[in-house]
């Protein structure tokens, strides 16, 4: 159980953070930016339920998302050293990447295929979605390069679960604009 008594400890004020099972990093450590990140497109998550009153369905799948990310920021947060921590680091398991392939699949079977790129635009919370998944693209190449680094581990159902997360936040961003109805279409080289 998380507890917060203290919301500032001045224990980062030398440029370093702690991380969930012990230790400490750089705050410009790619594993502190990989979970910064995730937190930051859960942030812009939060910003488009602002406005998803409308569509219980979709909200009640970002708030799951919303729960998610926090589960993947525990598991970047916890580094998977091989060593006994006295406790189950809370990890992303492949059941939630299968949840998000499935709400993926459900939404985009009631969308007409694509015959062009899609402008971010259209309804308020479609745009924050699309503003969401270009921070979790962001957080996946961060993921990567984390995950290519010598005695870094980032758990394959992590890099999975990301990556369909951008994928589920553009359906659901086309879902919200009537079915695709209200999304604004790129047409290359119009302002020629």
């Amino acid at each position: 159980m998380v507890k917060l008594n203290k919301i500032y400890t001045k224990t980062g004020d030398d440029g370093t953070t702690g991380l969930a099972a012990g230790g400490r990093r750089l705050k410009f450590d790619l594993r502190v930016e990989a979970y910064g990140i995730v937190d930051e497109a859960n942030a812009a998550i939060g910003l488009a339920r602002l406005h998803t009153a409308d569509h219980p369905d979709i909200d009640a799948m970002l708030s799951r998302i919303q729960n998610d990310m926090f589960d993947l920021g525990a598991d970047l947060a916890t580094p998977d050293t091989g060593e006994e921590l006295g406790y189950e680091a809370l990890r992303i398991v492949t059941t939630q990447v299968e949840r998000l392939e499935a709400e993926i699949d459900r939404l985009n079977a009631e969308l007409n295929p694509l015959k062009s790129f899609i402008l971010p635009g259209g309804s308020p919370a479609s745009a924050y979605l699309h503003l969401a998944r270009t921070i979790s693209r962001r957080a996946e190449r961060v993921m990567v390069e984390l995950s290519r680094q010598i005695g870094e581990i980032v758990s394959e159902a992590s890099l999975q679960y990301i990556n369909r997360l951008s994928d589920f936040l553009f359906v659901a961003g086309r879902t919200l604009n009537d079915k695709g109805a209200r999304d604004v279409l790129w047409v290359p080289g119009k302002n020629r």
